[in-house]
């Protein structure tokens, strides 16, 4: 798909993201070369969708003349900035001060794009240990860790999380006021089956282990192996 140079970088995204989770598209999950193309498109910075971190000084160079900005310092609590949402994708950023999460939560069947934009962010994450997706909102289960207190910084690449993979379920904490670029494919839609679920972490402690003193056991080696 061609992209006009004059289009600003959200512009782009969009269309990207149009072409890719459309709803006539019928190929499921996005191939690898969808997931580099909307990472890739994904470089954008604070200014490219209005919010000023620099004071005026690090404005995208792409912004039109005499275009508003919203300053990084007026976000004192978890905030969501809408760009576009319709049934298959949705575009929008969510803004942290410093010390703020965003607790343990899950994107069912969703593939979500993610990209930080300024500041720096720990994140844990989890993917559902065994089974396939239920067929409703899950409510519990065992999963296993996929990141511990990971330090993301921006600049950095963006991330790509699968509803079986990547991260499925994370908290997000900031340790700079920061912000984060997503792309939810599909949105969440409690009537359709995509509610957003919010978890506790129980971590399963390891056992002590001791010496077996039982009866002596006799494994037929021809059965193990036939």
């Amino acid at each position: 798909m061609a992209m006009d140079d004059h289009q600003s970088k959200v512009q782009r995204l969009y269309e990207a993201c149009d072409a890719v989770f459309s709803s006539g598209n019928k190929a499921g999950l996005p191939t690898l070369t969808q997931i580099r193309w909307l990472q890739d498109l994904l470089g954008t910075d604070a200014a490219d969708v209005g919010i000023d971190v620099g004071g005026g000084s690090e404005r995208s160079s792409s912004s039109p003349p005499g275009r508003r900005f919203v300053s990084a310092s007026a976000f004192t609590r978890i905030t969501y900035v809408h760009i576009y949402e319709r049934d298959d994708f949705s575009i929008g950023v969510f803004c942290f001060p410093a010390g703020a999460t965003l607790l343990l939560h899950d994107h069912p069947q969703m593939v979500v794009l993610s990209k930080l934009l300024y500041g720096s962010m720990r994140v844990k994450s989890y993917d559902w240990a065994n089974g396939p997706p239920c067929s409703g909102p899950r409510k519990s289960g065992l999963a296993r860790v996929v990141a511990v207190d990971e330090v993301q910084e921006a600049p950095c690449k963006a991330s790509v999380l699968f509803p079986r993979s990547g991260g499925n379920i994370h908290s997000l904490t900031a340790v700079t006021p920061c912000a984060l670029l997503d792309v939810l494919a599909p949105p969440y839609a409690e009537d359709l089956g995509r509610p957003s679920t919010y978890f506790s972490d129980i971590p399963i402690p390891s056992l002590p282990g001791t010496p077996y003193v039982g009866p002596e056991l006799t494994v037929d080696v021809d059965i193990m192996y036939n």
